[in-house]
């Protein structure tokens, strides 16, 4: 294992070395009270930092997902940490010659992911967690450390498990992550004496999907802590089919946290083309895909 990770940050280092700008993706949930405030002051550095990407700012805490030099991101980063709160924010990095977004959007929201769960606050405890290795260990065995068999579960939309997954995982196809608590609560049953994992692309969605379980009843649950993500950063795509859906111009990262080359994303409506749908005469490159041309609903491609 630690040879395997010596090999994996050394591929990093090289790929980083190479690479003209950093994207980073990090939150973290905690009391923000002065959001209204701070927007400018956000806005501000990242216009003179001319970083891309979006800053979600919310009253349980901040997510962001930006793009720059590195030079750039390291100087947003020490200024993020000049704030108690975010001092110990954590930050996941890929590499890219171009800027993984086209323009740069601070907002306020109501909650990082919307969820509609108002009693599940992570800054008053999170969730169990596991780590990427240990996750691979438990994958390689079967089960976890007290035996018990290991269930992965996606708590990303279907459209993102569709560009790559966990081997054998259990996916319920939800649209929207507000869908997720009554889904879950369906299954609880069925998944009694196993231990659940469940994921997302960087965290957020997992780490509240496993607090609502642990809350209904479920016995053994942990949360992927930093996601996919983390998981290529540190060992790889072991027992991990395709490629992790992200929301910018990239549209799917390898585990190598490379853009992917197979996996894009339609111009007009957005949706995930797959190297399939590519070799539709719906898909025209900036304009249509088969998910939105006007001729889809006539083609028997599109019935099948």
């Amino acid at each position: 294992m630690q040879a395997n990770t010596a090999l994996q940050a050394e591929a990093h280092a090289a790929i980083a070395a190479a690479a003209a700008h950093v994207n980073i993706a990090a939150y973290k949930f905690v009391t923000f009270d002065n959001i209204e405030d701070m927007r400018p002051l956000y806005q501000d550095i990242c216009k003179r930092l001319a970083l891309k990407g979006t800053v979600l700012l919310t009253p349980e805490g901040i997510n962001m997902f930006l793009s720059g030099p590195r030079s750039h991101i390291d100087e947003y980063l020490a200024w993020v940490r000049q704030d108690a709160r975010f001092a110990d924010i954590e930050v996941k990095e890929s590499y890219s010659e171009e800027q993984s977004h086209k323009r740069m959007l601070v907002k306020i929201k109501k909650e990082i992911i919307t969820m509609r769960m108002p009693l599940i606050q992570p800054e008053k405890g999170r969730a169990p967690f596991v780590r990427p290795a240990t996750l691979k260990r438990w994958l390689d065995q079967g089960v976890d450390d007290e035996g018990r068999p290991v269930v992965m579960m996606e708590t990303r939309n279907a459209f993102e498990v569709d560009v790559g997954t966990f081997e054998n995982t259990l996916d319920y196809r939800i649209d929207k992550f507000s869908e997720f608590p009554e889904v879950v609560a369906q299954h609880r049953e069925e998944l009694e004496g196993k231990t659940v994992v469940t994921f997302c692309t960087g965290g957020i969605r997992c780490e509240k999907a496993a607090i609502h379980m642990k809350n209904i009843g479920y016995e053994s649950v942990y949360q992927l802590d930093g996601g996919i993500l983390k998981y290529f950063e540190e060992v790889g795509g072991a027992h991990y089919k395709g490629d992790c859906f992200v929301f910018d111009y990239r549209t799917a990262l390898n585990p190598q946290l490379e853009a992917s080359v197979t996996t894009v994303q339609c111009f007009a409506c957005r949706a995930v083309v797959t190297p399939r749908d590519q070799l539709s005469p719906l898909y025209v490159y900036e304009k249509s895909c088969p998910h939105c041309h006007p001729e889809r609903a006539s083609t028997p491609a599109d019935a099948a």
